[in-house]
């Protein structure tokens, strides 16, 4: 069956078509969900709330650009909403400019994904966002700024300080790492 097609079918609460939709996605959309997430529960509960969403407004879904890029939004708004409705995403208003770097260093470069994953699941939430915005998903600060309803310094500022946390803990799992070698 052709992926627009299932849309089709999906689109008239077909089950069986919503359940293969799901199997094909779920895996792609959920590290997506690890990265905007502070456990794999609620990374977990992210993705349900974010298909529940999708398969919703699926019609509404005009077969113009990427299918995976219109359900990754959802995804990533579905995440956002959860830390504006739960009130836990309180940012720091700091305006201080910091000039962007290449992040991912030799010494990140010795980790797994799953390690650095789980640093970045880490880091408080207003900086998490904002680096997984930018460093990962390549918004840019006056998009971010946008979505999360700061400036674009604050989105810098936040963006420079999850940095420089990151840069301590990869230095810190390095060091552990020697150590236990």
């Amino acid at each position: 069956m052709s992926l627009k097609q299932l849309i089709q079918d999906c689109s008239q609460d077909n089950r069986k078509a919503q359940a293969e939709l799901y199997n094909l996605f779920a895996p792609k959309l959920y590290s997506t969900c690890l990265k905007y997430s502070r456990t794999t529960a609620e990374a977990e509960d992210n993705l349900q709330d974010s298909f529940i969403t999708i398969l919703n407004k699926i019609d509404q879904y005009r077969f113009e650009g990427s299918f995976e890029g219109w359900m990754r939004r959802i995804v990533i708004n579905t995440a956002l909403q959860k830390y504006r409705n739960d009130t836990v995403f309180e940012i720091i208003k700091d305006h201080t400019d910091a000039p962007d770097e290449e992040f991912l260093t030799s010494e990140a470069e010795t980790l797994s994904m799953d390690e650095l994953l789980k640093l970045i699941q880490e880091l408080p939430d207003r900086y998490r966002l904002v680096f997984n915005l930018y460093v990962m998903d390549g918004y840019n600060h006056k998009e971010i700024s946008e979505m999360l309803s700061i400036t674009e310094g604050t989105s810098k500022s936040n963006l420079a300080r999850a940095r420089g946390i990151l840069k301590l803990k990869i230095e810190q799992a390095n060091t552990k790492k020697s150590l236990t070698l």
